[in-house]
């Protein structure tokens, strides 16, 4: 029996849904190896200005993370700075000369799969402590008996917390963290796709376990938070869509006391020292001293 006009279209309808369903699904599953890729390239020589050396740390027998190590004055304290996803050390130099100047010993790396430093996948934060935990270690050896900081920039700051330092740094700010990768994923593909980001989320979050080899629900820095004993900054861009505020807020309630929470007007997920830095420094300096500087 012949297939009438009406019917046509609806199965043409159908066929043309199922290709663009069939072709957001491919799409979905680039992004995975896309995200996931190590971003490892050369980075070089640290500036002068910086009066630092090139060191490479030992994170396991098959592992290493490179970075610039630059001493500072006795008493003043030691920072390490961990910069985002797909970047690498250079993106935390503007934090790094500031603080130099002002005495700190400060020490930046490439987290693992970025940079110069060794890793198989980007693992948003998870895989990456082991690289944390190794620049800690480094960083007490070479700042004996000065206070620790940290600065960690979204990847770096979820790896911070799920490196699960011990003992403690005695200062931490965490800038633009995400919550948990469901609604990091969700939180992305939304900006890219609208109501149609969270149907194709799933897609994208389960390729997790066999491309990361991690749990989805292990991917989660904010149920971490409770356990980093020490005083905490946290700070996001007021029109950050990656982090949207109630998650960054929820972030805050979760975190112990003691604790901050700056939110920086207009700015969205990108470098928050570049975007303001007066007012960035005019927070972040003063935690910083207040727990690090002997004598405080």
């Amino acid at each position: 029996m012949p297939i009438g006009r009406r019917e046509l279209k609806v199965h043409r309808a159908l066929a043309g849904a199922s290709a663009i369903a069939l072709l957001c699904i491919a799409f979905v599953l680039g992004v995975g190896e896309v995200l996931s890729r190590p971003v490892q390239h050369a980075v070089g020589s640290p500036p002068r200005g910086l009066q630092a050396t090139s060191v490479v740390l030992n994170v396991n027998s098959r592992q290493h993370v490179a970075g610039w190590f630059s001493p500072g004055g006795r008493g003043k304290g030691a920072v390490l700075l961990l910069h985002g996803v797909r970047g690498d050390r250079r993106d935390m130099l503007g934090r790094a000369l500031l603080l130099h100047r002002l005495g700190y010993s400060v020490l930046l790396i490439d987290l693992p799969a970025h940079g110069e430093s060794d890793g198989d996948r980007i693992t948003f934060g998870y895989r990456e402590a082991a690289g944390v935990r190794a620049a800690l270690d480094y960083l007490r050896r070479r700042s004996p008996g000065e206070r620790i900081g940290v600065i960690g920039v979204s990847l770096g700051a979820a790896a911070l917390v799920f490196s699960r330092p011990d003992p403690a740094p005695s200062a931490v700010v965490l800038e633009s963290m995400y919550p948990t990768i469901t609604e990091a994923v969700e939180d992305r593909l939304a900006i890219r796709f609208g109501r149609l980001g969270k149907a194709l989320a799933p897609v994208l979050l389960w390729q997790v376990p066999w491309r990361l080899g991690v749990s989805e629900d292990r991917l989660r820095p904010i149920s971490f938070l409770a356990e980093l004993h020490a005083p905490v900054l946290i700070i996001a861009g007021s029109v950050d869509e990656h982090t949207p505020l109630p998650e960054t807020q929820r972030i805050y309630r979760a975190a112990r006391e003691p604790k901050e929470l700056w939110v920086v007007e207009g700015a969205a997920h990108v470098n928050l020292h570049r975007y303001s830095p007066e007012a960035y420094e005019s927070r972040v300096l003063p935690f910083l001293a207040k727990y690090l500087r002997n004598g405080a």
